[in-house]
């Protein structure tokens, strides 16, 4: 039968199985809400027909401003099943990229939360939604908005029809961090959506299943919270949602007290999580956690032994972007390993493994496709039916889509002989020292670990004799100490004399973009040109 791939079947999955599986948020205030499946379908059902009594229809874009919670996973579905474009922002971008990609999505309505009602205030007067809508509303809401709940109060649930419509149409869409230039728009069908959302359930994968209790840490206005809300639904999965409070400490507490069995964000996340757990005096309870997906950035091999050795918390490698929905690559350990060495066991699993099924990788030289030898670098490109195939208005279409169909990542990768994919920069972030390449990557994972740095970012500077040379900032752990020389020292037991940097930049913090990765373009203009490192400041 050639039935379509629509997210509202996943919906009515669940109603119909999984009704009594439950979401547990974390509001604001700290307070945990807990719902069932058959609550979040209803009120899904009653945001639909509520946005189609407000007159949106088949690709209208209608906006959300919110954390992880509830009533944002009723918009994950509410909003599509109007065949409506769910456009989730992400809030923290700067306010002139908020109000830039609010009109160039021309986004109609907007759902946001009551406690970021301070930040739309910041951009109102410069946007042009036509409708606001304040979720999660703890008292009256300002003049000229509606109220969420009284929304869908309105509405009959019993009215709802699942809809029927081509699998290409648009469900979500997202901008990317505009790290390099105006974000630009990726649309997602309803197919790609659907198709990733198996991905995520097959064993090879995060291999989701109804046993689980999934608490996806990555913001759901990031690339969808990885598809986790969306495979979650589909197999019947407990959601726990950790609102705006992401703290370690919230973070732990929540893991504990819901036994959660799978989780996901980025690499600062965890060594965050990491440190915590190392000082902190009660271990919490988290034998339930079978599974810590990370990704977003390349995860320091030292932080995935920490978390195996120390807590016995088993890191899984992932590698993907917005163009990718997002996920492309999963390093699950390969049986021919099963037995072999920790040392062998960890270099694999560091690594952000092979393609899922149904995507495909390649890595481009200067001089065509590079051979998959684990050595040979080149330009990692992909395709596959979750991976975009131009950008939302065709902005940079040329140059980053080839000829043949694939889509040019701006990573630099090699790839194995068994195809698993190791990231070793970014094309803008790869040092050019004397002709030769040094991969940033590599040197901030050798960096974090060593004892006493707790965070690590490794930059080009300008160079008078070699072009470029790299500069390391580092963020030192409470309370230990370490020179410039100490470190230099440390790195070359593993990298030739010419990698090694020969400035060290020792930091309170590194700047982050809004995906929590570092923001080496800031280090960049901070340190260009160079000036002698000072010491801890």
């Amino acid at each position: 039968m050639d039935d379509q791939l629509l997210l509202p079947s996943l919906m009515r999955r669940a109603e119909q199985l999984y009704g009594d599986r439950e979401v547990v948020s974390r509001l604001p205030d700290k307070a945990l809400h807990r719902y069932r499946f058959t609550d979040f379908a209803r009120r899904a059902k009653q945001l639909t027909l509520a946005l189609q009594r407000m007159g949106i229809g088949p690709g209208d874009r209608v906006a959300t401003l919110a954390w992880n919670h509830y009533a944002h996973l009723e918009a994950y579905f509410g909003i599509p099943s109007a065949e409506a474009v769910l456009h989730t922002i992400n809030l923290r971008l700067p306010t002139d990229d908020i109000v830039y990609i609010a009109a160039h999505a021309e986004d109609r309505v907007l759902l946001v939360d009551e406690a970021l009602l301070p930040l739309l205030e910041q951009v109102r007067e410069r946007t042009h939604f036509e409708r606001i809508v304040v979720m999660l509303a703890t008292k009256p809401v300002p003049d000229g908005m509606l109220d969420y709940e009284q929304l869908l109060a309105a509405e009959n649930p019993d009215e709802f029809e699942y809809p029927e419509f081509s699998e290409r149409t648009a469900a979500a869409m997202s901008y990317t961090s505009g790290t390099t230039g105006r974000p630009k728009g990726v649309l997602y069908t309803h197919r790609a959506l659907v198709l990733h959302s198996l991905g995520l359930a097959l064993a090879e994968s995060e291999g989701i299943t109804s046993r689980d209790k999934v608490m996806p840490v990555v913001p759901m206005f990031h690339v969808n919270a990885w598809g986790m809300p969306f495979v979650a639904v589909m197999m019947g999965a407990d959601l726990v949602m950790p609102g705006p409070h992401l703290d370690p400490v919230s973070l732990i507490d929540l893991l504990e007290r819901e036994r959660v069995t799978v989780t996901a964000g980025v690499p600062t996340i965890w060594l965050g999580i990491l440190s915590t757990l190392d000082n902190s005096t009660q271990r919490p309870d988290l034998t339930n956690l079978r599974s810590m997906l990370v990704g977003g950035a390349a995860a320091p091999p030292s932080m995935i032994a920490a978390f195996q050795e120390r807590h016995g918390l088993k890191v899984i490698h992932a590698w993907g972007m917005t163009e990718t929905s997002p996920l492309g690559t999963v390093s699950i350990l390969p049986r021919e390993l099963a037995a072999a060495p920790a040392e062998e066991q960890l270099l694999s699993r560091a690594r952000q493994g092979p393609p899922m099924p149904l995507v495909e990788i390649r890595a481009r030289g200067e001089t065509g496709v590079v051979p998959w030898d684990g050595r040979t670098p080149g330009e990692l490109e992909v395709r596959g039916p979750w991976v975009a195939k131009a950008y939302y208005r065709g902005e940079e279409n040329d140059s980053r889509f080839t000829d043949d169909g694939w889509f040019r990542t701006g990573d630099i990768a090699t790839i194995d002989a068994t195809g698993s994919m190791q990231i070793q920069d970014r094309i803008k972030d790869v040092i050019k020292s004397g002709g030769e390449w040094i991969s940033s990557v590599l040197l901030e994972n050798a960096l974090m670990a060593h004892p006493a740095v707790a965070e690590a970012a490794v930059v080009a500077i300008p160079d008078p004799k070699w072009q470029e040379r790299p500069l390391a900032c580092v963020v030192l752990r409470q309370g230990e100490s370490a020179t410039g020389d100490e470190l230099r020292e440390f790195l070359g037991k593993d990298f030739p004399k010419w990698w090694l940097p020969e400035q060290y930049a020792f930091l309170q913090a590194i700047p982050k973009t809004s995906a929590g990765k570092f923001l080496k373009s800031a280090l960049r203009e901070q340190f260009s040109p160079a000036r002698e490192a000072q010491g801890p400041q």
